[in-house]
């Protein structure tokens, strides 16, 4: 299958008909997954490197599994095993791994812009698995896919972002990803978790108050308050901010009947969600997302890489 892209870095570079098309391969690929061996030869003989900088458990587990069921060779390797903790640079770090003739590198790591300082020392392939608040593109591509599931499409649909806007780096992808689609998209959540120009994130509308945005959303896109990287910025408590922008039972009668919930990961139990809403059997899509990351990123190493036949083949 012909597919006009060589590295999944930056979601804007990627038309409504490109995101169709891993949507779909994500569908058909969700076959093999349901299957009893969920394993097909479609990536055999290629060699993927997953270059994990910074700790994952989603995102890494996920991408591992999409390699192995599409017969790939993968090598995991990052954080303290790597020669980066003796003084290596990144790029002297690739450059070793582009003598091992590797296929696709897939990156994560704290910094912005890692992944794409690897696409330009590298002849491989590269994947963007997280950088920094930056982008994670496969992360929002996971979630069209888990909301396209539920709502059958995107044109017209109301997305409403909720929590820690301004040290997100799935915002950074979801926004625009969901804004290429058709969708209208309104961030809220307290003004010291917003960035300081939250417009150039795309979205339609910003809002500080979760109850008045509630009753319009299809779709409740709850964040992780990132304590890690709040770096000293005024954040109210976790009792305050649980009661202003938690999704409670208490506030889902101010929701709309068939909308659904969307996160991430992981919770924080107690500060995005009480544990009924987490868990909610209607609305809730929490654990379909994950499952989705493994179809999503099987169709975008198969795309990416040119895979053999339609992927399917056993």
């Amino acid at each position: 299958m012909a597919f006009n892209h060589k590295h999944l870095i930056d979601i804007t570079e990627y038309s409504d008909a490109d995101i169709m098309t891993i949507l779909e391969t994500a569908k058909a690929f969700s076959q093999v997954n349901e299957r009893a061996i969920k394993k097909v030869p479609t990536l055999k003989g290629k060699t993927i490197v997953n270059m994990f900088n910074e700790p994952s458990t989603r995102t890494r587990s996920s991408f591992e599994l999409a390699e192995k069921r599409l017969s790939a060779d993968t090598m995991n390797f990052g954080g303290s095993s790597t020669s980066t903790v003796k003084g290596e640079s990144l790029i002297d770090t690739v450059m070793t791994l582009d003598a091992y003739k590797i296929d696709c590198i897939v990156v994560r790591d704290k910094h912005a812009g890692a992944p794409y300082m690897v696409s330009q020392a590298s002849p491989a392939a590269v994947i963007d698995a997280g950088d920094g608040k930056h982008q994670h593109p496969t992360q929002a591509l996971l979630d069209l896919y888990s909301i396209w599931e539920r709502k059958g499409g995107f044109e017209g649909l109301r997305v409403g972002i909720v929590g820690d806007i301004g040290h997100s780096r799935v915002c950074g992808s979801l926004v625009p990803a969901l804004k290429i689609m058709g969708a209208e998209v309104t961030l809220v959540g307290p003004g010291t978790l917003m960035p300081a120009r939250p417009d150039v994130l795309g979205a339609d509308h910003v809002s500080a108050h979760l109850d008045d945005v509630l009753p319009d959303l299809d779709v409740v896109y709850m964040l992780r308050v990132q304590m890690e990287r709040l770096e000293g910025a005024p954040f109210p408590s976790i009792r305050e901010y649980h009661d202003l922008y938690g999704l409670t039972r208490r506030r889902e009668h101010l929701m709309r009947p068939d909308a659904i919930i969307c996160h991430p990961g992981p919770i924080n139990r107690g500060v995005e969600f009480d544990s009924y809403m987490a868990d909610h059997p209607e609305r809730s899509v929490i654990l379909d997302q994950v499952y989705a990351g493994i179809c999503v990123r099987m169709a975008a190493l198969y795309l990416l890489l040119g895979g053999a036949d339609n992927g399917l083949s056993a």
